[in-house]
């Protein structure tokens, strides 16, 4: 029985129905207009069949149905540079055939290709309404992902079997029909490329470039909800037969939630991810839950003068398209969240040593002194037991890398303070959180001194942290814990993350626990009873403040599994909320962090 999603407005509604189809890349390519306050552009979504429908099924098994109306105007491409991958050394151990029977058509979603961009103020409808697989009709099956604040402009089937070098990808097979052989061979082709094992990622990723920029074969059908973008393709009624790469074009709004353009401290533009509790439905539509882990890849242009920072695997260099424009390309091959993507955009300047050798002198002292039992053990760790990507766990030269590389960039006006004081901390706490918890997850890091509206104090993303310019005036204490602190989310949080979102006490209290012991680690010059003492006194000011917490905030607040019996618990669909993730008092609460 379909659970009834009714929450309260406190609640946040994650509506994606990733029980039927997962988002397992996304590749966006993206323009971002500061006049305007607006990043426009299209984004690519690769599709798996969903854990509730892995068969592939004929007509009348899957129903989903909403209301359209005609609406929207395609916009035109911008050129889109992404720099090619050399894939000669990717193995490629199998080469397929195919054949199409019958005369070549284009497959359309519906006679008039209509589509729909109302804004209907419809809240939360039962999920079951959208997708019954047990509905007897013959309704066409609705893909529902998480987006509010943007207005799509065109959704369309992405014809990936036009990208020269993807028949390695077809299974031989003789297929009559020449419409519905076509829509199986497209969906054949991203099966395998989603599924290419983690030693080919290379070339998965070469693959994904281009099939991302293939043409459309016809535009789909689709509504906007207050939470939701629904899409519908005209006579598909299962989620196996429904296209399996899909292009949406669309543009952000100025007052999205996702997003907040401002100015830094030196008074220039800027935009960037703040964490909002809605997290990042309103920069791109994406499946939310925690269980749509997926790779991407982007390109962002912005006018020359601005750099475009992300979370990205690789050190993004600017490209120039045409005088005045550049392009930056990043890309993940860990799965991870659609969530934990992070953006920044501004007029950010690069913090560097002055003296590299005083710099190469700090971090080879640090190699140095890590004992050699701490070194030798990460060579007989054993097998992950995570989905299949180029982990660093099983990489040797990653298992002995304490400190990895890393950026920091902030406004000119701050600049000699994060020389002063951001720049030394980073080698020595990110050794430290190595001699603690081995490995690091993530292959380099950025971290980005933000804009003073950020509310909290850091924020950590896959490859770049943000930090509050508060930490700074606090000297290498406090600037020093808070990065042990976001360094050790990229094991608790990023690495290794809750089922559902409700529970942020498991990756905050990891966190907060392990912050004290990479900080006593990063200070070496401190003698045991000096951290002894330091690390008691911060106990009891966590403490107190916890105590005033629990008697001047509301009890259910407090809780730190809200749901009970309930959590991780989904609907058929997949769809779900996070308790009182919309409340604005809950922002500020430490209970998560603390108890």
């Amino acid at each position: 029985m379909e659970t009834q999603l009714d929450p309260m407005k406190d609640d946040l509604p994650l509506m994606a129905n990733t029980s039927y189809m997962l988002v397992k890349h996304y590749v966006l390519d993206l323009d971002v207009d500061f006049k305007s306050k607006v990043i426009e552009g299209s984004i690519v979504l690769f599709f798996e069949t969903g854990s509730q429908y892995k068969k592939t099924s004929s007509a009348g098994k899957e129903s989903c149905q909403s209301q359209f109306d005609e609406a929207g105007k395609m916009r035109a491409s911008e050129p889109c540079h992404i720099p090619m991958i050399n894939v000669t050394t990717c193995s490629s151990k199998t080469e397929y055939d195919f054949a199409v029977s019958g005369t070549e058509e284009e497959a359309t979603s519906d006679e008039n290709s209509n589509h729909s961009n109302n804004e209907q103020a419809s809240g939360i409808s039962s999920s079951k309404d959208c997708c019954d697989i047990e509905n007897h009709g013959n309704k066409d099956f609705l893909l529902v992902l998480d987006c509010c604040d943007l207005s799509v402009l065109k959704v369309e089937e992405v014809d990936v079997a036009a990208v020269s070098g993807v028949e390695k990808f077809t299974r031989s097979v003789k297929l009559t029909g020449v419409s519905k052989a076509l829509e199986n061979l497209r969906n054949q082709i991203v099966h395998e490329l989603v599924t290419l094992p983690a030693d080919r990622w290379k070339e998965q990723l070469y693959y994904f470039t281009h099939c991302s920029q293939a043409p459309g074969c016809g535009e789909l059908l689709f509504s906007t909800g207050t939470w939701s973008l629904e899409i519908r393709k005209s006579g598909i009624q299962t989620p196996a037969d429904f296209p399996h790469a899909i292009r949406i074009w669309y543009k952000t709004k100025p007052e999205g939630r996702s997003v907040t353009w401002t100015t830094d401290q030196s008074g220039r533009p800027c935009v960037y991810t703040m964490g909002s509790p809605i997290n990042n439905r309103a920069l791109f539509p994406c499946q939310e839950p925690p269980i749509a882990l997926s790779t991407w890849q982007a390109s962002v242009r912005a006018a020359a003068g601005f750099v475009v920072l992300m979370s990205g695997e690789n050190s993004a260099e600017p490209v120039q398209l045409r005088e005045g424009i550049l392009s930056w390309y990043y890309y993940v091959s860990m799965p991870m969240p659609a969530s934990t993507f992070t953006i920044a955009v501004g007029c950010w300047q690069e913090v560097k040593q002055q003296s590299f050798k005083q710099t190469a002198a700090i971090e080879t002292n640090i190699v140095c002194s890590l004992p050699s039992s701490q070194t030798d053990f990460r060579w007989h760790e054993g097998i992950c037991g995570h989905v299949e990507y180029p982990c660093r766990f099983q990489n040797p030269a990653a298992r002995l890398q304490a400190v990895i590389p890393h950026r920091v960039f902030a406004p000119c006006c701050l600049m000699e303070s994060c020389e002063e004081y951001l720049l030394q901390l980073i080698p020595q706490c990110l050794s430290a959180a190595y001699a603690t918890l081995g490995t690091h997850p993530f292959s380099r890091l950025d971290v980005l001194i933000v804009p003073s509206n950020f509310s909290s104090l850091g924020m950590a993303s896959p490859h770049i942290i943000f930090l509050s310019q508060s930490v700074l005036p606090g000297g290498s204490h406090l600037c020093g814990t808070r990065l042990c602190h976001e360094i050790a989310h990229a094991w608790f949080g990023l690495a290794i993350g809750a089922r559902d979102w409700t529970e942020e006490w498991i990756s905050e209290g990891f966190a907060t626990f392990l912050e004290d012991i990479f900080w006593a680690r990063a200070q070496q010059q401190l003698s045991h009873d000096e951290i002894k003492g330091q690390q008691e006194l911060k106990a009891l000011l966590r403490w107190r403040r916890l105590r005033d917490e629990v008697q001047n905030s509301e009890e259910e607040l407090q809780v730190l599994r809200p749901k009970k019996e309930s959590t991780g618990e989904l609907s058929e669909s997949g769809a779900s909320v996070v308790k009182y993730g919309l409340k604005a008092e809950k922002i500020f609460m430490q209970v998560h962090y603390l108890k």
